[in-house]
């Protein structure tokens, strides 16, 4: 499969060989991973293999476009490739900031030669699209199951070509949860049939029991399932002879003496060399759900997951481990981080906080910048948390910095634009007109969620709007904005402060660009480069 030199690849170094080191360490680097794969939000993994390739799809909740689509050979190294959505539906509904709606835990499947997607969106219903190149185009989503609270669908074709498909339900719509659901599927996966069979209860043991996914080996039919909730569940494993029960479960992965808490909701899959592995997340506040990678082995049909040194069928996540028997891993490039912004396309990594207009950005092409328009500011704002055409991306690792050559072209009193860091605590740093002068800023704001109003940190007029903006993140998600107008020294401006993720989503990088009012003549940024160092 061919990836544009334009796609986004999103790489983790696994392993950081120093100068110096023995061919015993450098040996190491190619044979042991470490945890976790991928350290940036992708919520609710699910994989699949096809040949010797692994694609994953991921949550994106209201951010668009939606349902990422990444590629591995090796299942440790990801390189995002696309998107299954380019809009979410209803349209005009998401044309609106809806946190925490939109896509939920997917799950991607191959049936009959093609790749299917089936995804919740829990105030509207279970959907599913499909594709013959998981890369795109996908096609437009199906409505399987309309309902509200319907979340976590995962499909089974059976072997007699009879098919079914296992969801939850989200509490929070549904005002029902903690319990899994199994119903008939149509065999072409656009709807289901016959009445849906309630096949697990987790109100006594396994509270919040969701996301299954749906599988068969051996004449057992399997669902994994975690339980427990988000930030400190466990990783349930259920099997029945029969698609409706009994089915009886055991718990297949719990953090343990571990540092990794939360371990669960993913997808197990099998390599072309015959091992099994697991895919999940752990929660990690503003850096969002992160990717691990952990070993998998079956004893008496039933699967373990981790490692499981006291033998008691419950593993523990893994730090590190021998690297699968799979594909080579692509070596990642110095600049894979970076956006240069010189395409005709918008660079895969990089969403907004709604579904967009045409009127709020587009590539330049040959000009080499990505452009933002001031778009009017919404009528009820009191915070950047109403605002829809943030132009934002994941935070790629617990520490970076993220440096920025742009050119504010503001026309009209009220025009403002700028860098943010993004989520229920936010900051950003803008250049804005006032009258016929322009001022730096920094501006601020906590519980952004429940409607509190931001707070000016940082105020100074300046003589140019072409200048070099600069966040730097440290672990722990401490924040620093900066600023340059020679991309030499930098000044730092504001306070340094914890950004907080936002409602399902990890905290978000990027600009804005917003008005007061309405005018014919919109004032923009001009986004010239973007770029990403983690090593110092």
């Amino acid at each position: 499969m061919k990836i544009s030199g334009s796609q986004f690849i999103v790489f983790v170094s696994l392993i950081a060989v120093l100068d110096g080191c023995s061919s015993r360490k450098t040996a190491d680097a190619v044979t042991v991973y470490t945890n976790p794969v991928l350290h940036s939000d992708y919520s609710d993994p699910d994989v699949v293999r096809s040949g010797d390739d692994y694609y994953m799809v991921a949550s994106s909740f209201n951010c668009v476009p939606g349902l990422p689509v990444l590629h591995s050979s090796d299942l440790v190294t990801w390189r995002l490739i696309g998107y299954a959505l380019d809009r979410l539906q209803p349209v005009d509904y998401y044309s609106s900031v809806r946190h925490g709606g939109g896509v939920w835990a997917p799950c991607i499947r191959i049936h009959n030669g093609e790749f299917y997607i089936f995804y919740p969106d829990p105030d509207h219903g279970i959907f599913m699209v499909k594709a013959s190149d998981p890369a795109g185009p996908w096609s437009h989503p199906v409505t399987v199951i309309r309902g509200k609270g319907l979340i976590d669908p995962s499909p089974l074709w059976d072997d007699d070509g009879s098919a079914y498909l296992a969801y939850a339900f989200a509490g929070t719509r549904a005002g029902v949860k903690s319990v899994l659901m199994v119903t008939r599927m149509k065999p072409d996966g656009t709807g289901v049939t016959g009445d849906p069979v309630i096949i697990f209860d987790g109100h006594d043991s396994n509270p919040t029991v969701e996301g299954p996914k749906f599988y068969k080996r051996n004449g057992y039919y399997y669902i994994f399932a975690p339980a427990g909730g988000v930030t400190n569940g466990w990783q349930l494993a259920l099997r029945a002879e029969k698609v409706f029960g009994p089915w009886e479960f055991r718990v297949v992965m719990s953090q343990g003496k571990t540092s990794v808490n939360g371990p669960h909701q993913g997808a197990w899959v099998t390599t072309s060399a015959g091992e099994d592995w697991f895919i999940h997340f752990q929660e990690k506040g503003a850096y969002g759900r992160i990717v691990h990678l952990q070993p998998m082995k079956w004893v008496n049909d039933w699967p373990v997951i981790g490692l499981d040194e006291d033998g008691d069928g419950t593993g523990e996540p893994v730090t590190s481990f021998a690297r699968p028997r799979a594909g080579l891993p692509v070596t990642p490039g110095a600049n894979d981080n970076d956006d240069e912004f010189d395409g005709s396309v918008r660079p895969l990594n990089w969403q907004w906080h709604a579904n967009p207009s045409v009127t709020w950005g587009y590539p330049s092409g040959a000009s080499g910048f990505f452009r933002l328009n001031c778009i009017s500011r919404p009528d009820s704002m009191c915070s950047m948390w109403e605002v829809p055409n943030l132009f934002m991306r994941k935070l790629p690792a617990e520490k970076f910095t993220a440096t920025a050559l742009v050119r504010c072209n503001l026309r009209h009193h009220g025009e403002e634009v700028g860098m943010i860091v993004m989520g229920i605590d936010y900051q950003y740093i803008s250049v804005r007109k006032s009258e016929d002068r322009l001022f730096l800023r920094v501006a601020g704001c906590h519980d952004a969620d429940r409607g509190t109003t931001e707070t000016e940190l940082f105020f100074r007029e300046v003589q140019s709007g072409e200048l070099f903006l600069r966040l730097r993140v440290e672990p722990g998600a401490m924040c620093r904005f900066s600023y340059s107008f020679d991309g030499k020294e930098f000044t730092d401006a504001g306070e340094t402060f914890a950004v907080r993720q936002g409602m399902w989503i990890g905290a978000k990088t990027g600009f804005f660009a917003l008005r007061d009012g309405f005018t014919n003549d919109a004032g923009s940024i001009d986004l010239d480069w973007y770029r990403i160092n983690t090593t110092d």
